[in-house]
């Protein structure tokens, strides 16, 4: 592993990395925040999933998370959105390609050699960070923006007893049903829509839903509403009877303007997750 970079940050660090991927097979760089309690004894961890076109650095730079990350004394991750490098296939298209991994395991090719970003995310990633870092991965949380949204919540589902909450803003609900996603899971997963399912955020909650809280919002002023469909989400949740909020919040828009001004209310409903006392265990 590669240190990019170390900066002091809110009494933690803020520190970017590189290393060797094989389920990406190539190079990754992520962010990571661990707060001053890190220095003390592992510290509980929030993942945090970017949207289309965006790199480590976007949340890093923009969300003002580390603050009530520090507040909560909790870590903070930011993966990268997709593999990158010159032997990594691409496309012209902002949607599709580099930046715009959809967090889904491509089978279908150029896509599959380098696109494997459900096994990064839930796996490769977390082991990596339990051997070099002080963080406890008896304790994580998921969130993500946009395409990271959607990633976040498909995780969550995904992944049972994996995290202990979800939340997500403006994500992608329904992917299925959309431009933002079709596309993707036909280059990726091929044409069997029966594969896209496990990673349709409003199909997984009708389905399997969650074993945790859920939180989400999004903006009443989002410019690709029509491509997010937060009501099939909202009926899903409903139809299921989910633990959980989704919010529509008014004149907001899908900007970092919009994350940053409510990224401390997320902050705190995943700590109250992290810090809760574990199922099966008594205070």
């Amino acid at each position: 592993m590669e240190i990019k970079s170390e900066n002091a940050c809110f009494g933690g660090t803020q520190g970017v990395y590189a290393h060797a991927s094989d389920a990406c097979g190539g190079e990754m760089t992520f962010g990571l925040f661990l707060p001053e309690e890190a220095k003390l004894c592992p510290v509980p961890v929030l993942w945090y999933l970017s949207g289309l076109t965006c790199t480590h650095e976007n949340a890093m730079t923009k969300a003002g998370a580390q603050a009530w990350a520090a507040q909560e004394g909790i870590a903070l991750v930011f993966p990268d959105t997709s593999p990158r490098g010159a032997d990594v296939a691409d496309d012209a298209a902002y949607d599709l390609g580099q930046g715009a991994g959809f967090y889904v395991n491509a089978t279908q090719q150029p896509w599959g050699a380098h696109f494997r970003m459900w096994d990064y995310i839930a796996e490769e990633l977390p082991a990596l960070l339990g051997r070099e870092f002080a963080v406890d991965l008896e304790r994580q949380s998921i969130t993500g923006h946009s395409m990271g949204g959607h990633g976040a919540l498909t995780l969550a589902m995904g992944r049972p007893g994996q995290y202990r909450s979800v939340s997500a803003f403006s994500p992608i609900c329904n992917p299925m049903g959309s431009d933002w996603g079709q596309k993707q899971f036909t280059s990726y997963l091929g044409d069997d829509r029966s594969l896209w399912q496990p990673h349709d955020a409003s199909h997984q909650m009708q389905d399997v839903g969650f074993d945790g809280p859920v939180l989400i919002d999004t903006g009443t002023q989002d410019q690709f509403l029509d491509l997010l469909k937060p009501e099939t989400l909202s009926f899903a949740m409903a139809k299921r009877r989910q633990d959980g909020h989704l919010r529509m919040q008014k004149g907001y828009d899908h900007s970092y303007f919009f994350v940053s001004s409510f990224m401390e209310d997320h902050v705190t409903f995943h700590s109250e997750a992290l810090y809760s006392v574990a199922k099966g265990q008594t205070s």
